[in-house]
């Protein structure tokens, strides 16, 4: 009997200390005060901007010597112009327009959807159609409208977005 009763009173008292503890605050029941990423959809990229973007993000590329498709899109997702450097993978070639696209269409880098996903374990996002939660798709904007979005892959996702960022830079 006396050990059934330490016994109880332990469990007890563990049960006891777990009834205490409030949950934990679930970080996506808070609500912005503001729409995140509220960039008004512009008038699509022309190809002569789209050209400039790649030339950029190429030129970054080869300072470096890595080897990347670059891919742009208008305001639309609708692919404007591409450029595979010699040597870059091919199962990059989708990658990078695909960056672009989810760049243009959720209206922020894809590198959101790698932090969301690597450091803040919010899981859900692979759930969503077109995320890629990789580095290297940047929506390009201009006048304060998104106009397009630049995607680079074949390198590391760090790479990618070093070469996306010069492209990008270079409509400003």
């Amino acid at each position: 009997m006396v050990i059934v009763a330490v016994l109880g009173t332990a469990l007890l008292a563990t049960m006891a200390g777990h009834a205490q503890q409030a949950p934990a605050a679930n970080p996506l029941d808070a609500v912005p005060d503001k729409m995140p990423f509220d960039i008004p959809y512009g008038a699509p990229i022309s190809l002569e901007r789209a050209s400039l973007a790649i030339a950029a993000a190429v030129a970054e590329a080869k300072r470096h010597d890595w080897k990347l498709n670059v891919a742009v899109v208008d305001s639309g997702g609708n692919l404007v112009a591409f450029q595979r450097m010699d040597g870059a993978q091919l199962a990059s070639i989708q990658v990078s327009e695909h960056k672009a696209r989810a760049a243009v269409t959720f209206r922020r880098e894809t590198r959101v959807f790698e932090e969301a996903i690597q450091l803040k374990n919010y899981n859900y996002v692979m759930t969503l159609d077109g995320v890629v939660a990789s580095r290297g798709g940047i929506p390009l904007v201009e006048g304060g409208k998104l106009i397009g979005g630049i995607g680079c892959s074949g390198g590391t996702g760090s790479q990618d977005e070093v070469a996306c960022k010069v492209g990008a830079a270079a409509l400003k």
